[in-house]
């Protein structure tokens, strides 16, 4: 294979890991990691422990339960044969009956999307109550071009049009049941409900009441205001829903404009860069997302918020888990019962963090403050396949600002910086996390992102998903080893690192591994948002689709290809495991596409439900 170009700084960063090496082939083949396939004609990356096995004898043993599809550019979603599936949301359905359908000409007034599925929905659970099944999905972003397409410049004019682009976000809560017709929302349903912007939030844990967080509305800093860009989720044990706050800075502004100079926190947190947001203009219609005028108002976003599906209880930020861009939140209990949240931070070169609470889970407890205290960690990646996590304790700072300014700390402790850390899956059999890194356009660029055996390639744009088992198998644990289950990849394009790992083949390529799940049956499913270009280093991969991984071998299968130009986000089953839910988010990001309703339409973002026809269960 052809040499990683790095240059002599690079190498000096490399060598002060753990490996003494500093040709980075040379501590790839070392460890194990290098294996020559005739598939590829080159060297490419297994796993430096449990994938030193015969892939071809894996192949014929361990087969997949479905025929994989191939990669696809045409704006339909392609499962496998003997699957079907229909829409149970789409963006703008109505959740009661006296809110009107969904208007593609006006795309509804603020009144009606408050009542109404948000959009862009994203990391998603169900939740039974007797033989009712309640579905909460995340509501992300909007895409201003689609939501004000009829305006001159596709942006939001009028306060109405603001409110309703804020509307459009947080969260949708909604009993769904299975009819003739497929699945559907049951409208007016007690349990349905719209979290949003402006819903109350109650603030837990050490950094309640902290002056960080007070502000004009709020002296006490105990009580904010929505929460909104919630991305991936989590699901607790005890029957409560985790929203995980990630681009909260897109949201706020500055009325001093071009002037607005960014403080050292909000540079780290990027909060109204030259006195802009991304379009969204709240500060139109609440003054408190002018930085000029609140400037604590972004230290109380960034959270995780967790939601009681029936309604019961309010929402809560929980401050012991830090603020940063966090992409989902997946909860293990250990042993001993404690609760471990693993959590990633969506920004090039953030951290990779682990919560560990206090307090032990209780089968027969209420379990409702376990989330509420606990010790917070960033990791640490040595080239030799070791580990370690980091108390953000150690860092120089207070208590609330090691919370608020958690990058800062995790930056103070010498955590190592990620490929994008996105989602964070654990394997249900066996003690082991995944965690997929995205992609990284400044690794090996920046000093502070050098090439390492944790990120190994230069400016990553196909991304990795790194495994870790936590010693003596309990996820409490300070210390693990780690290794990488795949590294996406080109192989039709590249002969080197970025033609991927010998699990990569020209069947089932992709680029930028983003939502991951396991299922009951310890199947790992991986979503993808990326290059769907389908041209040039891209080439042959379609668009973003979702895979299933096994863990036991490595073997890759496509399982489904999305519409055009969306993103594949969210994913959860039925109760009975007979149908997966899967999230469509953004088709037509560039207007490419009319999915799902076809013709002159405008393009929706939408959950699907996926059945097998044989009526077997699905994960």
């Amino acid at each position: 294979m052809g040499k990683i170009q790095t240059s002599s700084d690079d190498q000096s960063r490399i060598s002060n890991e753990k490996s003494p090496e500093t040709d980075l082939d040379l501590i790839l083949t070392r460890r194990g990691f290098l294996k020559s396939t005739a598939s590829l004609g080159a060297s490419a990356f297994v796993s430096a422990t449990s994938l030193n096995i015969n892939s071809a004898l894996a192949e014929d043993q361990r087969r997949p339960i479905f025929k994989p599809v191939s990669a696809s550019t045409a704006d339909r979603v392609l499962i496998p044969e003997g699957y079907e599936y229909s829409i149970l949301a789409r963006w703008g359905d109505p959740i009661y009956s006296n809110t009107p359908e969904f208007d593609s000409e006006s795309r509804g007034s603020a009144s009606s999307q408050a009542t109404s599925v948000g959009d862009n929905n994203d990391g998603m659970d169900t939740f039974s109550v007797g033989s009712r099944t309640i579905l909460v999905f995340n509501n992300e972003f909007t895409n201003l071009d689609i939501l004000f397409g009829n305006r001159t410049n596709q942006l939001p004019e009028t306060d109405d049009d603001v409110d309703k682009g804020k509307f459009a976000h947080g969260l949708t809560i909604v009993e769904i049941k299975e009819t003739t017709r497929g699945w559907e929302i049951v409208k007016d349903s007690q349990f349905n409900k719209r979290i949003t912007p402006n819903t109350e939030i109650s603030v837990v844990g050490p950094a309640a009441g902290s002056e960080l967080l007070k502000t004009k509305n709020d002296p006490l800093g105990m009580k904010i205001l929505g929460t909104f860009n919630n991305c991936g989720n989590g699901k607790t044990p005890w029957g409560t829903y985790l929203a995980c706050e990630e681009n909260i800075n897109g949201y706020f502004s500055s009325s001093l404009g071009e002037k607005f100079t960014q403080n050292f926190y909000e540079q780290r947190y990027g909060i109204a860069k030259n006195g802009k947001d991304w379009g969204y203009n709240w500060a139109q219609t609440d003054a408190r997302f002018d930085v000029s005028t609140e400037p604590n108002e972004p230290n109380r976003h960034g959270w995780i918020v967790e939601i009681d599906p029936m309604g019961q209880k309010e929402p809560k930020k929980l401050t012991a888990l830090g603020r940063f861009k966090h992409e989902n939140a997946e909860l293990v209990t250990t042993p001993s019962g404690q609760v471990v949240v693993y959590m990633g931070d969506d920004e090039r070169g953030e951290f990779l963090y682990k919560f560990v609470s206090h307090n032990r889970y209780r089968t027969q407890g209420t379990n409702t403050n376990l989330l509420h205290e606990g010790q917070l960690y960033a990791a640490k990646f040595y080239d030799d396949g070791s580990g370690e996590w980091i108390s953000l304790s150690n860092a120089n700072m207070s208590r609330d600002e090691t919370l608020v300014y958690a990058r800062i700390a995790a930056s103070q402790v010498g955590a190592t910086t990620m490929d994008r850390p996105e989602w964070v899956a654990v394997n249900p059999n066996k003690p082991e996390a995944y965690v997929s890194l995205t992609n990284n356009k400044y690794r090996g660029e920046k000093s502070s992102q050098p090439i390492n055996m944790a990120n190994p390639r230069k400016h990553n744009k196909y991304g990795h998903i790194l495994r870790w088992t936590p010693e003596n198998g309990d996820h409490a644990a300070k210390h693990f080893n780690w290794d990488i289950f795949v590294l996406a990849g080109n192989p039709y394009e590249h002969s080197d690192l970025d033609g991927g790992s010998w699990n990569i083949n020209v069947n089932n390529m992709f680029n930028s591994p983003d939502g991951l799940r396991f299922d009951s049956e310890g199947n790992l499913w991986i979503q993808t948002d990326g290059d769907y270009s389908n041209e040039d280093e891209f080439v042959g991969m379609g668009n973003n689709q979702m895979l299933m991984g096994d863990p036991k071998t490595a073997n890759i299968y496509r399982f489904l290809v999305g519409p055009k130009e969306c993103e594949i986000s969210g994913l959860t089953w039925s109760p009975d495991k007979k149908t997966m839910f899967v999230g469509i988010q953004h088709p037509g990001q560039k207007g490419g596409s009319n999915w799902p309703d076809g013709g002159n339409n405008i393009p929706r973002s939408a959950i699907i439900a996926i059945k097998r026809k044989d009526g077997r269960a699905i994960g």
